[in-house]
């Protein structure tokens, strides 16, 4: 008798209406959830994006204050390929955002705000696999995001936000989900999402372009696509997005 498979993973919770997506750039999304984005719109949830950063140093030969507002463009236009229209950018300073109470406090407000039950982030470890070391600002922003989804529905961590807010606890937020990790547990199908998440990271053209000599069409598909059915062998066959679920 063949051993069991045991690093298959599980599908992703599907009993949520609203799901609040946090990271630290423009196209952090781009890189692998946007596919799993596009099907949870599709089916009828609401999903908004909040950003810590405009993404105004990652192009190195366009000034910050020129490239703030042309990177915030495209993310507009990339969110709207998948289905999500609320996109909201915190202003912390791209490439030195900090973890701490103040990154803690904005993210807590947002979701007191949007009141999830699913919050999105990107990997906060340190490295990617082991292999590439991860920036300060993912770090900084996906730990920030884990706790601040605890400091949302306490009303006693940061009270200011009710007093001078209005924003009463939230404390609904059933799943924290972090893309990128290389320690995933459960994964979404990507098949019905997969074209527009292409053309959804496309919409970042000005930082493609000077990201890579390829064909930035061919290098969206082929590294999204590759992405996808990487996961896909552990979770039936099919393309798909994978997660780490962190439960509350």
């Amino acid at each position: 008798m063949s051993a069991p498979v045991t690093d298959q993973l599980e599908p992703m919770p599907d009993d949520w209406r609203r799901a609040l997506a946090v990271v630290a750039h423009p196209d952090d999304l781009e890189y692998g959830c946007a596919a799993a984005i596009a099907g949870w719109t599709d089916g009828g949830r609401e999903v908004s994006y909040l950003l810590a950063t405009r993404g105004e140093a990652g192009i190195d030969t366009i000034a910050p204050a020129e490239c703030a507002p042309l990177r915030e463009r495209e993310q507009r236009a990339s969110a709207a390929v998948v289905g999500v229209s609320t996109v909201e950018f915190l202003d912390h300073q791209d490439g030195v955002i900090e973890y701490g109470v103040s990154l803690r406090r904005d993210i807590a407000a947002a979701i007191r705000r949007h009141r999830p039950e699913l919050v999105i982030t990107l990997n906060h470890r340190d490295t990617w696999g082991g292999v590439a070391w991860n920036t300060p600002d993912h770090r900084a922003v996906g730990r920030a995001t884990l706790d601040a989804a605890g400091d949302a529905g306490n009303r006693w961590i940061f009270p200011e936000l009710i007093s001078e807010q209005g924003l009463q606890p939230w404390n609904g937020v059933r799943w924290v989900a972090v893309a990128g990790s290389t320690t995933p547990t459960h994964a979404v199908d990507a098949t019905a999402g997969l074209e527009r998440s292409v053309r959804s990271l496309l919409e970042h053209r000005s930082y493609i372009e000077v990201l890579t000599d390829e064909d930035p069409e061919e290098y969206c598909r082929t590294f999204l696509v590759g992405s996808a059915e990487a996961v896909g062998a552990r979770f039936c066959g099919r393309p798909a997005v994978a997660f780490e679920l962190f439960g509350r």
